[in-house]
């Protein structure tokens, strides 16, 4: 019996806010083609997340080759909030430490 490859993906718009994961899971292709970046081979990977099918794993690789750029814009997206957020942790701690310092006055 074969196995339709579009099957082992899905997407959702109450799961990872519509991306493509591996069915069953909560795995979206992103995270997938991040570790593969980071240097992971599907192997690798599917020692990282023992519940996921090595045939899934190999889907979302084939999806991101043949969506790289799609796939590289929503990491970069996710990069550029992430760092917005932390830039604003950290405006909005230094702000507290200041009004909270005793100020020296001469």
């Amino acid at each position: 019996m074969s196995v339709e490859i579009g099957s082992l993906l899905t997407r959702s718009p109450e799961i990872r806010h519509g991306r493509p994961c591996i069915v069953g899971t909560g795995i979206s292709v992103h995270r997938i083609a991040i570790m593969y970046k980071l240097g992971l081979n599907a192997e690798e990977i599917a020692r990282e997340y023992p519940h996921l099918d090595i045939a899934g794993i190999y889907a979302a690789l084939a999806y991101y080759h043949a969506n790289q750029a799609e796939v590289e814009a929503d990491i970069a997206a996710d990069e550029a909030e992430a760092d917005r957020i932390e830039a604003e942790w950290y405006r909005t701690r230094n702000e507290m430490v200041a009004r909270s310092s005793p100020t020296t006055k001469v």
